[in-house]
Order: structure tokens, then C-alpha cells, then sequence
């Protein structure tokens, strides 16, 4: 059987341009203008690439993109101080916080002081806790979208046997409580999983996020099986 490859830059483009409509409509209601406020520190070059990246799509969505660009010395308290100046900015609706952060600064510390209706990369521990227990939450982006693109491709996931290969906080296990609220039977393995292969070829939707490129072989892979690469391959 020869596989298909799944066009998620053509989705991508039929979402931004929903969001855009949407966007517009809240404005035409007489609402002020959605604003992001992206907070990056330091200068590393990934880093650099996925928030330019953000700012790209919220401008072309219609709201407002706030940039802060703080040096790599900047202090834990510093950057808490920002963060709760944009807590208490009304005109401030999403804050984001690009990671990895300089080794001064513990990371769980500043996510946790983003208030968490403002938390829109959903890594606050009252969004996961709220994503875990059903509840309305703000989600990561990643598995989100990657949960979008599985229902654009297949419709109804009731009762397909979901298997995501990684358990990070950012990607596998929301992943799995996203996949779970859809009805699938959910397997996550890890790196003490046993025998890999053989949980992979029981998959109707096999999601990657190891960050290993080609970790997934062809032949774990049962014929008609969906498959979401989670990561950038170079």
C-alpha cells in the first residue's frame, strides 16, 4: 500500500484564515484588537526562528503581536516582574514565554506566575489539571493541532487505538488526555517501553514525539494507519 502524505501547510492555511474571520469579527463588534504579548530571552537561534514565526502568523490573523526582547542576563525576578505587568495589562489577552529559558531562570516558576486565562501555550499547572480532568482549558498548540489535523484527515476517532511514542509535558501527555476526550483507546510508550515495534504496529493512529528523527521505521507501521511526526527533521 502506498502512503499519503497529509498536506498540514494547506489545513494550516484554512485555519489561520478561520481564525482571521474570527478575529475580525470580535473587532466588528467593537472589541479591542486580540493582543499576544511573546516575551523572549536571550538570543538562542531556534528560539529566535519559532518566535518570529508566531508573531508572522498572529499579525496575519489580524491581532496584535507585543514583543519583548530581554537580554540573557536577566534575572528570575526581572522577568517575574514583566510577567505580572502583563498579567494586570487589560490589553493584553495571551502571554507567551519562549523556552528554553537561561539557567538562572526556573522555568515552572515563571509558566506558573503567567495567570493562567493568559497561559496560551496551556503549560500552567491549573490548564493541565483542568485539561486531565475534562474541564475547559487552554491547550499546547502542539498536540492540539496535531488533534485538529487527525480529525480533519479521519472525522470520528471513537474507538481507534491511539499510540503516542514520548511523555513529555509539552507534547505526549496531552497529547494522550486530548486523543483519550475523543473516545480513542490510548497507549503511550516511553524510552522503558518493551518491544516498541510490536505496540506500534497495533496503531490506527501513531503519533511521534520523541524529538529522534527517523526513530519510527516502516515497518512498524500497519497498512492504513495515520501517522503525526511531532517535530522539526533536518
Amino acid at each position: 500500500m502506498s502512503a499519503a502524505i497529509i498536506d498540514g501547510k494547506a489545513f494550516a492555511a484554512k485555519l489561520a484564515q478561520s481564525i482571521g474571520k474570527a478575529v475580525a469579527t470580535i473587532m466588528a463588534s467593537g472589541a479591542p484588537q486580540p493582543a499576544l504579548a511573546v516575551v523572549l530571552v536571550g538570543n538562542d537561534p531556534a528560539s529566535e526562528v519559532y518566535v518570529r514565526n508566531k508573531i508572522k502568523t498572529t499579525e496575519a490573523s489580524g491581532m496584535l503581536s507585543i514583543e519583548h526582547r530581554l537580554p540573557v542576563t536577566t534575572s528570575q525576578a526581572e522577568l517575574l516582574a514583566l510577567i505580572e505587568q502583563l498579567n494586570t495589562d487589560n490589553a493584553v489577552d495571551g502571554i507567551l514565554v519562549q523556552l528554553p529559558l537561561p539557567d538562572q531562570i526556573d522555568a515552572d516558576a515563571i509558566i506558573n506566575a503567567i495567570s493562567a486565562d493568559k497561559d496560551v501555550d496551556g503549560f500552567h499547572v491549573v490548564n493541565v489539571g483542568q485539561l486531565w480532568a475534562g474541564l475547559p482549558s487552554l491547550v499546547p498548540c502542539t498536540p492540539f493541532g496535531s488533534l485538529l489535523l487527525l480529525k480533519d484527515t479521519l472525522g470520528d476517532l471513537s474507538g481507534k487505538h491511539a499510540v503516542i511514542v514520548g511523555r513529555s509535558n509539552i507534547v505526549g501527555k496531552p497529547m494522550a488526555q486530548l486523543l483519550l476526550s475523543e473516545n480513542c483507546t490510548i497507549t503511550v510508550a516511553h524510552s522503558r517501553s518493551k518491544d516498541l515495534p510490536a505496540i506500534c504496529r497495533e496503531a490506527d493512529i501513531l503519533v511521534a514525539a520523541v524529538g529522534r528523527p527517523e526513530m519510527i521505521r516502516g515497518d512498524w507501521v500497519k497498512p492504513g494507519a495515520v501517522i503525526i511526526d511531532v517535530g522539526i527533521n533536518r
